[in-house]
């Protein structure tokens, strides 16, 4: 690599991660400057484990990025899989277009969208409270699912179709063919979209915010309520920690790809 490209690939990488390492360095900062580092302490977290209203909310948040990434992924598998059983190439290409709009739309567009239909069908059924968990939930499994879909279906591409017709010559039903045959070879892209829809659940604020009920409040909407105050390093910490749990998750899904591939060559 000449030195001209070393320089332009380490400056993209201090613009990606600087961000994230200041966050990291001043989670452990001993004052409450978020400028001025003045010694280690653990003081933050502490801080943190001492409110019970952030740990409620990201309780609240982790139910609900559990939960959306499960549905999703239930439902982004068993679409692909009908997808990709599709032989009339039209209908393929609609398919595939209809589940790219919920990644192109905007999520301030999708949000007020969601909540005005939330809210009409709440108003229809003379419902009390339109806006609830399952509002919220609804809306992170409509926008995670293209996602889990677009992960699952390029396995099920690479994969051999005669693997699943050998089992059930070999006796298997098709549903027996499935489960033993078809879910371990695409398995690499379900666990890809499982994670990826927790990710995205996890993150999002915009269509949460618009989708959200009274009494249940997730982290993004937390941090966002405390920036009308202040917002004390505290967060630093639990982002840090956010930080430090999804890079275990993505370094345990690279592992597992590399054993899978070397059990594969062997």
């Amino acid at each position: 690599m000449k030195p001209a490209a070393k320089i332009y690939t380490a400056l993209i990488l201090l613009f990606l991660f600087a961000p994230i390492a200041i966050l990291l360095v001043f989670s452990f900062n001993e004052a409450k400057s978020l400028s001025v580092f003045s010694g280690f302490s653990f003081y933050w977290y502490e801080e943190l484990l001492r409110d019970s209203e952030t740990l409620k909310s990201v309780k609240n948040t982790l139910l609900l990025a559990l939960s959306a990434a499960a549905i999703s992924t239930v439902m982004g598998t068993a679409a692909a899989v009908g997808m990709e059983k599709l032989r009339s190439k039209f209908l393929r290409a609609a398919m595939d277009t209809v589940t790219n709009i919920p990644m192109i739309n905007p999520d301030i567009i999708t949000g007020i969208s969601l909540m005005l239909m939330f809210v009409f069908v709440g108003r229809l059924f003379g419902l009390a409270t339109s806006l609830s968990f399952w509002t919220m939930l609804i809306a992170h499994v409509t926008f995670c699912l293209p996602y889990v879909i677009l992960q699952v279906l390029p396995k099920l591409r690479q994969m051999d179709h005669s693997l699943p017709e050998a089992a059930m010559d070999l006796g298997c039903t098709p549903m027996g063919a499935f489960l033993k045959v078809t879910i371990p070879e695409i398995m690499p892209g379900i666990v890809t979209g499982l994670i990826m829809a927790f990710t995205l659940s996890l993150d999002d604020f915009v269509i949460s915010y618009f989708t959200a009920g009274n009494g249940f409040q997730t982290l993004p909407i937390r941090i966002y309520n405390m920036t009308k105050k202040t917002v004390t390093p505290k967060m630093y910490a639990l982002a840090t920690i956010i930080f430090f749990v999804i890079l275990a998750l993505l370094l345990i899904t690279n592992l597992s790809d590399k054993d899978g591939d070397i059990a594969d060559k062997v």
